[in-house]
This record gives structure tokens, sequence and C-alpha cells, in this order.
């Protein structure tokens, strides 16, 4: 694909109008981890500042999902139709404002609208970098450019962790996240001011539609691979997202600041997980890394969640690392279920599998807090339930359990495969 022209709103040589597009949608896609990450530095707060028990405040953390996997089909069809410029700077201004829609309220439904039109329109992080890959780089660095993407995309979500938790500590709650909304003003400001009107042409075969949609849901064989995926997300959505530092606190008698960086080793594994993965998935079936992924990510959750006393903070740093590297299956995950349909649904697929992904945080976190809230011991403090690590421990072991079921449906469709071959 050429790039645009050298005449250009923004006056920027030809060469550059590329990169500048990339960064600047990038770092809506990296920012957004932070939002993403924010709720599981600030679990007891939140709780005590709505009155709520751990079920209502993973229905909290769920409502991101819901709305970032909902908007996932609608985005890729506002992003054909009007570009990234304007519908990146519209998300962007929508995400700062429900951040304060969030941080002002009180009323318990205004914060749940507020969180989850966070995560909608969080959607437009990573479809607009994609967008803007495919728009203006040549399709023989499509694969290099989105790799940098999710690479530099996730200092997002490590910057989210531990020095977020920092300027929380130093700054208090609300002022970080009254800084975290004008960040994303910010951003829509710059998106909107230097990015490239940009002028879509009409639709071709490759863009979405609601009708291709449909087509999916007659390939049982793909629906299947979507349940498998969301079943294996739990350690990234579930724990690394929001129960994981709570947990890692009173299991491991770990300072929040301390919890935060151990648990961002996920997120420095996937950095390296993706071209591991796939590496290892052109030498054996895809099928088989996914399993083993899910596996191996049942094993190590096992283990932490029952040897505590065993594992110092380093191996426990090292045990997250591979976790993260583990995570990065998804890849395969999207590689696989093109495989399954038509060039012209590929693009329809990897929205769909992403968005029935996300959703496994809504399913996670709804279920982790519901488990808590069933095994609750009765302790109270400063007005919230208090939770002991037992009951920590019952209700996370619905990761590996789901890790390894999800598992055993890949393997299954693997032999199903086989059999039809």
């Amino acid at each position: 694909m050429k790039y645009a022209n050298s005449n250009n709103q923004t006056g920027l040589p030809t060469t550059l109008l590329p990169w500048m597009m990339w960064v600047l949608t990038l770092s809506f896609f990296a920012f957004q981890f932070i939002l993403r990450l924010f709720p599981g530095l600030m679990m007891p707060q939140i709780m005590q500042q709505f009155s709520i028990d751990a079920t209502a405040f993973g229905f909290l953390s769920a409502m991101y999902y819901f709305g970032y996997a909902g908007m996932q089909i609608p985005v890729a069809i506002l992003l054909d139709r009007y570009g990234p410029r304007l519908v990146v700077s519209a998300c962007a201004l929508v995400c700062g404002l429900s951040t304060l829609i969030f941080l002002y309220t009180n009323n318990w439904l205004i914060a749940l609208l507020g969180r989850f039109l966070i995560g909608a329109s969080s959607a437009a992080g990573f479809l607009g970098t994609s967008k803007i890959v495919s728009m203006y780089f040549p399709r023989n660095t499509y694969a290099r450019m989105i790799g940098y993407t999710f690479s530099f995309g996730l200092l997002g979500a490590l910057y989210g962790g531990k020095p977020v938790n920092y300027l929380i500590e130093q700054w208090g709650w609300q002022s970080v996240l009254l800084g975290i909304a004008c960040v994303a003003v910010c951003i829509a400001c710059a998106v909107f001011l230097f990015g490239k009107n940009e002028k879509i042409s009409s639709p071709t075969n490759e863009s979405f539609s609601f009708n291709s949609l449909f087509q999916l849901f007659k390939k049982p064989g793909l629906l299947w691979l979507a349940f498998a995926n969301l079943l294996m997300v739990g350690s990234l959505e579930g724990f690394a997202d929001v129960w994981g530092v709570t947990y890692l606190m009173k299991a491991y008698s770990l300072t929040k600041g301390d919890a935060a960086g151990a648990v961002s080793f996920i997120f420095v594994g996937m950095l390296f997980g993706g071209p591991l993965l796939a590496y290892l998935s052109s030498k054996i079936s895809s099928f088989y890394v996914i399993s083993l992924s899910g596996l191996g990510m049942a094993g190590l959750f096992a283990v932490m969640l029952y040897l505590p006393n065993f594992i110092n903070g380093y191996i426990l740093c090292m045990l997250f690392f591979v976790v993260g590297v583990l995570c990065c299956y998804q890849v395969i995950v999207f590689a696989v279920g093109t495989d399954m349909v038509t060039p012209a649904l590929a693009g329809i697929t990897v929205a769909f599998l992403n968005s029935i992904n996300m959703l496994g945080g809504s399913f996670f976190h709804t279920l982790i807090g519901s488990l808590l809230d069933l095994c609750w011991a009765g302790g109270m403090e400063n007005g919230c339930r208090l939770y002991e690590v037992e009951t920590y421990t019952y209700a996370l072991l619905s990761i590996p359990a789901t890790a390894a079921l999800g598992a055993f449906i890949v393997g299954t469709l693997k032999m199903s495969e086989q059999r039809k071959a």
C-alpha cells in the first residue's frame, strides 16, 4: 500500500506521516492498559467508597470487558467508514470523560456506566493502530509492525502496575485518576489535530459486516475454539488485571508496590511469548501449542496457589514470566481461527475471536468475585468484607481449572481435524 501524498494538512514529509499516525494511535493503545489495570490497585478504596462486596467489585471490573468486547466489531466498522483519525480521537475523548464520571460519582449505577464506557472506547486502541498499519505501511511489513505494536503497547501494562501504584501512594488515587483522564483528553486532541484526515474508499471485500459475522456461527469448530480461548484467559484477564495484587499481598506478605511489580512480569513474558510460540507452532501443530500452553498455565497457577511457603519473590517473578509467555497462545488462536475460514472472512474472524477473548475478563471477574463471597468467613474491616488467604485460594482455583478444560477442548478439536483429514 502506498503512503499518502505529500499534500497533507499536517505539513509532514510523506515518509514521516505513517510513523506519526502510528505513534499517536499506539499511545492510546498503551494508555488503555493503565485504565484496565487501575481497579486492581485500588480494590479496598473502591469497595469502601461504594460499600460493595467482592461480587459487586468483580462485576464493576467486568463492565470494562463488556464494553471492550461489545465494541470490537462496531469500532472496526467505524474505522472502515470514517478512518482512524476521527474514530480514535473520539474514543480517546470518551475514555477521558468516562474516567472523570467514574472518579466524581458516588452513584453505583453511574460508576458502572463509566467503567463500561471506558472499556467501550478503549476498543479503538489496538484496532485503530492495526488500521493505521494496514493503511500506511507496505503489506510485507504488516506482521512486523503488529509485533512492534504489541511490544510497545504492553509497556502501558508495565507502567500500569508498580509505577502507577507509586504515584497513588504519593498523590492519592483520586489525583492520579484525574491525571490519567487529562492524559486521555490530550491524546484525543493530538490525534485529531496532527492526524491525517483520511479519505476512506468504498467498502471492499475485506470490510467488516454483520452479514459476515453470521457466517462464522455456521462453523462449530471456530465457536469451540473461541469458547476454549475464553476459558484460558483467566491468568491474564482474571489474575493479572485485577485480583493478583491483592492475593499476593495476603498470601505472600508483599507490599502493594512489590505485588504489582511481580504481576507485571506476566506482561514482560508476553513481550517474548508471541515470537516464541509462533516459532513452536511452525514446528509442531498449532493446536498442540495452544493445549500445552493451557496445561502449563494451569500447572504453574496450582503451584503458586498451594506452595506459597516454598516460593520466594524471585521464583514468583520467574513463574509469572513463564505464565506471560504462555498467555501468548492467543496469537496462535487468531492464526488457527483464520485458517478455518476463507480469506474474505479473516478480518471479521480476528475481531470475533478478540471479542470473545475479552468477554473472558467479564466472566472471570464475576466468577472470582462471586466465589470470594460464597467462601467468605464473615470477617469485616473498615466496613468492608475481609477475605482470608484460603478464600482467595478457593476462588482463584477457577483459573487453572478452566485453563485445563480449555486445553482439553482444543486437543479435542485437533483430533476432530485429524479425523476429517
